[in-house]
């Protein structure tokens, strides 16, 4: 990237870089550097970069820019300018913090709406001009009949990780949004990948787009170190614990394809003296916030995650990746993976993989061409009993239902221990709580054979919901879903820090391991 390029050259206004200024940053990204001119010119824009290169700040930086520069008056309560659509929760978190972090100098508000809170709350911030709507398909579309909300004056649509929206199923959501919207405006759709599908989308959305593309396709971080163990799968729990005790691994993201996976090697984790949360469709949204914030503060030094509840995390200087298992579909490896070694930095990536994993490991090696390193942890001695203590959590485990979140087959369910009544909308100051509704993680629930009250919503039980949004259907039949991870929304150029070292041995057992 040409080091002459910055923010100020990009003719962005005095408020926004202030407001860059004061987060640290001074130099944009390549995606940043290409897609900020051409979203200020107007046009639209089809822009794809892998994981970690900031690619919500390439669209919010110049749509903030925009909409200060020409205010629309009178500005009616409930009718937002700006539309972005993402496909899980804490993706719409995080961009809605970015708007909030970028624009903060500047007169605009903003709100984010996603499922599994209460939708009360939304419904009084609707009541107040809202410039800038950060939503998720299904929860968005329930405003809309609830006639809460006015899409007649957005005048600029952003779908956000849009191939991750195809891959869960959101594309007759996204229809039925885009039949809402004044047919004169501006579309921004980024993407981690160009995909055949994605290509397709954009042809039938995007009118003369520009086109951005920094990275080749499914293509990892350069700065990632990846590494296999080649491990029995009996013996994985054991060896995990080996590893981030000899190693001391203060903070490390562990992928695991079920939510009872995820739940039992938390459980195991915290039980040998390593201080382990999970986070999953199944756990209620204050939960989630909570064991993510631990687990950025450095409090919490294990966060186990299901590839849906991964989506959107941006983890500052995160050190290390571990797949406990491989994922079903290989790109999703990139994109777990790309949760380290981001906006240049360093980072490490492990995979866990038995016999049984092997074509998996073979079909990733393929796509990313290049063949990963396999190591051998020289002082790990399998105990006498972990095989005894595994065989005894399998048979506990309840085997994954084929094609689980497919449409017509029932609601799958999220409903924690506690009913729901501590689920809060991830921001501090949370929303009222509510049964947070059900996202697809491979779980069904059968199907409700009559219509039920959801937050004051009449919803149908016939369509499944993923992430609390409705209409998703799964194109593959996968345990937890596999899904891919959200891209940064963080400019280069950061004055970075190295995390705080958590007590890693002494801590209780963080919240969500019970």
């Amino acid at each position: 990237m040409n080091s002459e390029v910055t923010f100020v050259s990009l003719g962005l206004a005095e408020p926004i870089l202030r407001a860059i200024g004061e987060a640290g940053y001074t130099h944009p990204t390549p995606i940043q550097a290409q897609a900020i001119p051409q979203v200020l010119a107007g046009g639209d824009l089809l822009a794809a970069a892998q994981t970690g290169t900031g690619k919500t700040a390439g669209f919010t930086l110049p749509l903030l820019h925009i909409l200060s520069q020409t205010h629309a008056h009178p500005h009616p309560p409930g009718r937002p300018r700006c539309l972005i659509l993402t496909p899980t929760r804490e993706l719409a978190a995080q961009v809605e913090e970015s708007v909030q972090t970028y624009g903060k100098h500047l007169p605009l508000n903003s709100l984010v709406m996603f499922g599994g809170v209460n939708i009360n709350p939304q419904i009084s911030a609707l009541k107040k001009r809202v410039d800038i709507l950060v939503a998720t398909p299904g929860r968005l579309l329930d405003h809309v009949g609830q006639r809460t909300l006015d899409l007649s004056g957005v005048e600029i649509l952003v779908l956000d990780e849009a191939d991750r929206m195809l891959d869960m199923g959101f594309i007759r959501d996204i229809r039925k949004v885009l039949a809402l919207l004044p047919k004169k405006r501006q579309n921004l759709l980024f993407s981690a990948t160009f995909s055949d599908e994605i290509r397709e989308l954009a042809h039938g959305l995007l009118h003369n787009p520009g086109t951005v593309e920094v990275a080749p396709r499914n293509t990892t971080a350069e700065r990632v170190d990846q590494a296999v163990y080649m491990v029995g799968q009996k013996h994985k729990r054991e060896l995990l614990a080996h590893l981030i005790k000899e190693k001391q691994w203060f903070q490390a993201l562990v992928f695991t394809r079920t939510k009872h996976g995820a739940n039992k090697l938390a459980e195991y984790l915290s039980k040998h003296d390593i201080p382990a949360a999970a986070i999953h469709g199944n756990k209620s949204q204050a939960a989630r916030t909570r064991a993510l914030s631990q687990f950025k503060d450095g409090s919490l030094p294990v966060l186990v995650a299901t590839d849906i509840a991964a989506r959107g995390l941006d983890i500052d200087q995160l050190p290390q990746v571990v797949n406990f298992e491989l994922p079903n579909v290989p790109e999703d490896y990139v994109h777990r993976i790309g949760r380290t070694g981001r906006a240049g930095a360093a980072g490490n990536a492990i995979s866990l993989v038995d016999s049984e994993e092997a074509k998996l490991l073979t079909a990733i090696e393929r796509l990313i061409k290049r063949r990963i390193d396999r190591v051998v942890a020289e002082d790990f001695v399998p105990s006498a009993g972990a095989e005894a203590a595994h065989d005894a959590d399998h048979q506990r485990e309840p085997l994954p239902r084929r094609g689980g979140g497919r449409a017509g087959q029932g609601r799958p369910s999220e409903r924690p221990a506690n009913g729901g009544r501590n689920a809060g909308t991830g921001k501090p100051g949370g929303r009222a709580p509510q049964r947070p509704r059900g996202e697809a993680d491979g779980n069904r629930a059968p199907a409700q054979p009559q219509r039920r009250e959801v937050d004051g919503n009449r919803m149908s039980p016939s369509r499944p919901e993923v992430d609390g949004n409705r209409g998703a259907q799964q194109r593959r039949p996968e345990a937890d879903g596999n899904r891919r991870p959200a891209a940064s929304h963080a400019p280069q150029g950061r004055d970075r820090r190295p995390a705080p070292r958590a007590a890693l041995f002494s801590a209780k057992p963080g919240d969500g391991n019970r």
